[in-house]
This record gives C-alpha cells, structure tokens and sequence, in this order.
C-alpha cells in the first residue's frame, strides 16, 4: 500500500508501508470490525454488504457470525486475485479470518447495557467506518461484493457502487421480511454513517491501493 502526502510545496511524495507497519493496519481494522460486530448483533441490527448477509444468517440459523463470514467470503477472493493482485488478496484473507475470529471470542470479555437505538447505530458507523479506513489504508478490505463489483466493473463497464447497492437492496428486503421493522431502519441509520465515514475519509489521492 502506497501513501501520498505534499510537502507544502505542491511537491508528492510516495510512502510504502513498512510490514510493522501494515500488520498494525491490519490488526486495529479487523479487531474495530469485531467490536463493531458485537455491539450490531447485541442490539439485532443488521447491516450491509457480505458481512450483513452474515449477520442475518446468524440470526435465522443460530450459526456464528464468525464461521458464517468467513465462508461467504471464499468465492470472492478469485476476484480480488483478478482485480488487486495476491498481496491484497492475503492482507484482505487475513482480515477477514481476523474478524472472523474475534467476533467469536470478544462476547467472552465485552458485555453491553443498554444502548440507545440511534446512538447505537451512529456509533457503530463510527467504529466500523473507522476499522475500515484503517485497512483499505493499508491495502485490505473484508472482502465481499465490492471486490466483485469492481471486478465486474473492469470486464462489463457496469459501475461497481450500483452492483453494491443491488446488493445491500436486497439484503435489507429480505431483513424487512424476517426481522421487525425497527431495528431495519436503525441499522439503516448505522449504515448510513459507515458509508459517509468512507466517503468523506477516504481520500484516493492519498492513499493508492
């Protein structure tokens, strides 16, 4: 993974990670998702992309988060290969087992309260928003439909944002139909937040994957 920064100068200049360096990347982003995790499926919200798909599994079949996630990732690492090359694709394997594995481990040492719907979700943007900046920082991702999206962006033309957004469509159609309203739309809310996290901290003229 590549950094840009200027000198005040106008003048860029390139920065690589060092591997200390993108381990701790990787770490921090795949431990903020764990805990972002625990604290989405304590209030039973969902939310989007593969990792919403995940979490409604879980609540429908009783299975993990945890083993769930990482499963519906394997077909996509093809085409992150494809599309990113075999570093992305390990940081972004890695990742993904992180996350993973900490979302079975954390309910062991965190508990919750009571967490107030709204505050809940904007908070869970927040924590995820941020545990995903840190890792495309760092040349990873979690995966999921996005890689595809790019990869199908490449081959047909058809904008990777839209194939998202399909997606996340139909996961939250189909969470209105098994689960309560409520919780649909605060988890909306939540991620609302995670997405304008993204946009307005992720800066591809800086960081360059």
């Amino acid at each position: 993974m590549q950094s840009m920064a200027t000198d005040g100068t106008g003048t860029d200049h390139v920065h690589h990670h060092t591997p200390l360096e993108d381990a701790q990347g990787l770490l921090f982003g795949g431990a903020m998702a764990a805990f972002g995790i625990a604290m989405l499926t304590y209030m039973g919200f969902i939310t989007g992309q593969i990792a919403g798909l995940a979490v409604l599994i879980s609540y429908v079949s009783g299975w993990q988060f945890g083993p769930v996630f990482f499963v519906l990732n394997l077909p996509f690492y093809w085409f992150g290969y494809k599309r990113m090359g075999p570093a992305f694709v390990l940081k972004t394997f890695i990742s993904v087992a992180l996350l993973s594995g900490l979302s079975m481990v954390l309910p062991h040492f965190v508990q919750f309260g009571r967490i107030d719907p709204f505050v809940g979700a904007v908070f869970y943007g927040f924590i995820s928003g941020s545990a995903l900046l840190a890792l495309f920082r760092h040349g990873a991702s979690l995966g999921g439909v996005g890689i595809m999206g790019l990869y199908l962006q490449d081959r047909t033309g058809f904008k990777a944002g839209w194939t998202q957004m399909i997606f996340d469509a139909c996961v939250f159609g189909l969470a209105f139909a098994l689960l309560p309203w409520q919780p649909v739309v605060w988890s909306a809310v939540g991620a609302l937040v995670l997405n304008l996290v993204i946009a307005f901290n992720h800066r591809k003229d800086r960081y360059i994957s």
